[in-house]
């Protein structure tokens, strides 16, 4: 049997990034977690879902002090320190994906999945970008908004998941050394891009599988 692989997309907002990982999941047969996520640590922490959609992938500038006691949210309430929803949330999601690597074959889009699962041996990390007015044409199509307003929509989600993915990682976002292949996907749209990445897990998986021979 192949031996499971854990695909991390990263993206840039507006580049088709959620949409490609979606795709990939129909192509392979994978479950994708995104906004999923949201509910799991949800049930798993007890906190009100639409609590903790307003902080999903925005930063505070604590978790390095819960870090200082052991990296346990038991420990920290123990302690009595009051630890941020959305370090809680980090953490919580950061569980849930390591379980569901270790559990079966899958996708994770955004969450810093990249870094979190950096020690999985069947990880395979991509970025998806896209030069601007592609990604504006994108954005102002499907919410029905002007070019000025796509542009400052990106700019803003763009800073937000930028601030989000440094601090808890301590790594640069978009950087190509993060992972192992970023594709532009104006070149080859969402189905040619999601087609690409699948081609190559399926390489990867059938390689995986001649070694087994050697």
């Amino acid at each position: 049997m192949a031996k499971t692989v854990a695909i991390t997309i990263g993206r840039q907002y507006g580049s088709g990034g959620h949409d490609i990982g979606l795709r990939v999941g129909e192509l392979l047969g994978f479950k994708v977690y995104d906004k999923e996520l949201i509910g799991l640590a949800a049930e798993k922490s007890g906190v009100n879902p639409d609590y903790l959609r307003r902080v999903d992938e925005k930063a505070t500038n604590s978790l390095l002090y819960t870090l200082a006691l052991g990296g346990s949210l038991y420990r920290a309430r123990h302690l009595g320190v009051d630890v941020p929803i959305n370090d809680q949330l980090f953490i919580t999601q950061t569980e849930i994906i390591k379980k569901a690597a270790e559990e079966e074959s899958c996708i994770f889009i955004g969450r810093c999945a990249d870094y979190v699962l950096r020690n999985h041996p069947g990880r395979l990390s991509f970025f998806i970008y896209a030069d601007i007015k592609a990604r504006a044409s994108r954005i102002a199509q499907r919410y029905a908004i002007t070019h000025e307003e796509a542009i400052g929509r990106i700019n803003k989600t763009d800073k937000r998941r930028i601030g989000y993915y440094n601090y808890y990682t301590g790594k640069k976002w978009g950087k190509f050394d993060n992972y192992h292949l970023s594709i532009d996907s104006s070149l080859l749209g969402v189905e040619g891009t999601a087609q690409a990445i699948a081609d190559i897990v399926r390489v990867y998986l059938s390689e995986s599988e001649e070694d087994k021979k050697l």
